[in-house]
């Protein structure tokens, strides 16, 4: 699996503050989406989010965001080092994700882009 790059997940109290920061640190525009309860923004290389408690307790949980070409073969890969998914691989708004545990107890999102996940296949 070759992975694209990487995003690094920031839960916030206040994400139009945030956000501010953010843009100017990186020189990129946000991008905001809801994502269940909770209100994230993708600003560079970085996941704001920003919500419920209860949710955000979840989402911290998970290290960073890998971009992937293909979640299937990350799938295939995880599973063959002993990871455990413990989500998906499911349809989001911009391609499919998934969440696995690594045998060394270390949690990350994979995602990747592709045009099926947007027609539901």
């Amino acid at each position: 699996m070759d992975i694209l790059g990487t995003s690094l997940r920031v839960c916030v109290g206040d994400l139009d503050a945030a956000i501010a920061v953010y843009e100017r640190l990186t020189g990129a525009e946000a991008v905001r989406f809801q994502r269940g309860g909770v209100e994230v923004a993708a600003v560079g290389c970085f996941f704001l989010m920003s919500g419920p408690e209860a949710e955000l307790s979840v989402l911290r949980k998970i290290t960073a965001t890998l971009a992937v070409q293909d979640v299937d073969e990350a799938l295939a890969d995880l599973k063959a080092v002993g990871a455990d998914v413990i989500a998906g691989p499911l349809p989001t708004p911009i391609g499919r994700n998934l969440v696995a545990r690594h045998p060394d107890g270390s949690v990350f999102e994979y995602v990747d882009r592709r045009q099926t996940a947007r027609r539901g296949a």
